[in-house]
């Protein structure tokens, strides 16, 4: 437990060091297509002889926190073979149950009307919370264990890693970002679930929590202070936020680039852009994501150990 956390589920922002060191590896979110592309693009590299996770510090967020554990306890091979043997929705579960009866673009629909009514950043976060709270009077609660035993068996295992991984997500009572780490008190599979719960909030102790996402798409900003910042971003950068929020991957690069930061990112190309948006909840798509992440990854992988190195 972190004494100095303003709560005990919440790790405070990295402090800025004096000067960028290390290297830090963003991973995104972007539904279940999203966490296939991500493993894709990290097995390309490797495959192509640049391993980048093993990075001083990895940030993920909803898709991609599941990613950051994945990748810190199981080979990258074993993973992409399992995410191309993907079962296809008749043969396994193909939905989130925090999310019940909703399609993806019905729930995109929803959160861009909350957005739209918004003052700023921090009411649209309040905003969303409140909405997943009455949502969730509507259900019986027999969703979160059945979440969570879910998130738990797509992990290596259920302990914390050892090297420095932050986990996003938002406090649904007041809109506050949350950052989990392995000091923050909060057991492994329960802040991969909270990070991932984009309509209904997921209850750890006495708060209740909802994806990481509605902070920032990357939370990019949390690799502050590293001189070296990889962002892989399934949704392309891609916002429903006004851009005088701030909150685009656009404007957190700037931020990283204005604190000596070196940042580059990957996004998915033209011909796999299909596979996210209103069909990332879509398992049947899983493989043909992972398929073009290694593709693009693969021929990345030149370029990015020169500023990788």
């Amino acid at each position: 437990m972190n004494p100095t956390s303003s709560s005990p589920l919440h790790t405070p922002l990295p402090a800025t060091p004096k000067s960028a060191t290390g290297r830090a590896l963003v991973l995104g979110g972007g539904g279940s297509g999203g966490n296939a592309w991500l493993i894709g693009v990290l097995a390309g590299l490797f495959d192509a002889g640049l391993d980048v996770t093993g990075a001083d510090l990895t940030i993920g967020t909803s898709a991609g926190s599941t990613a950051a554990i994945q990748i810190a306890g199981t080979p990258l091979d074993e993973l992409l073979a399992a995410t191309l043997a993907t079962p296809t929705p008749d043969q396994g579960p193909a939905r989130n149950p925090s999310a019940p009866n909703r399609s993806a673009s019905g729930h995109l629909a929803r959160i861009g009307k909350i957005i739209a009514v918004a003052q700023d950043a921090a009411d649209m976060r309040r905003r969303i919370g409140a909405a997943a709270l009455e949502l969730a009077t509507a259900s019986d609660g027999s969703w979160q264990a059945q979440w969570r035993n879910t998130v738990a068996s797509r992990l290596p295992n259920q302990n914390w890693p050892e090297r420095r991984i932050l986990i996003t997500a938002i406090n649904a009572g007041n809109g506050e970002p949350a950052v989990f780490d392995r000091h923050s008190g909060v057991e492994l599979a329960d802040a991969v679930a909270a990070s991932c719960s984009s309509a209904l909030p997921y209850r750890i102790g006495s708060e209740q929590y909802l994806d990481g996402g509605y902070r920032r798409n990357e939370n990019a900003d949390l690799a502050t202070g590293f001189a070296r910042v990889l962002v892989l971003a399934p949704f392309g950068g891609r916002t429903l936020h006004p851009l005088d929020r701030g909150l685009q991957l656009e404007a957190q690069v700037a931020e990283l680039r204005a604190g000596g930061s070196e940042v580059a990112t990957v996004f998915p190309d033209g011909s796999s852009e299909h596979l996210f948006g209103a069909n990332a909840m879509d398992l049947s798509l899983r493989p043909a994501a992972a398929r073009a992440g290694h593709h693009q990854g693969s021929l990345l992988a030149e370029q990015l150990s020169e500023f990788w190195r």
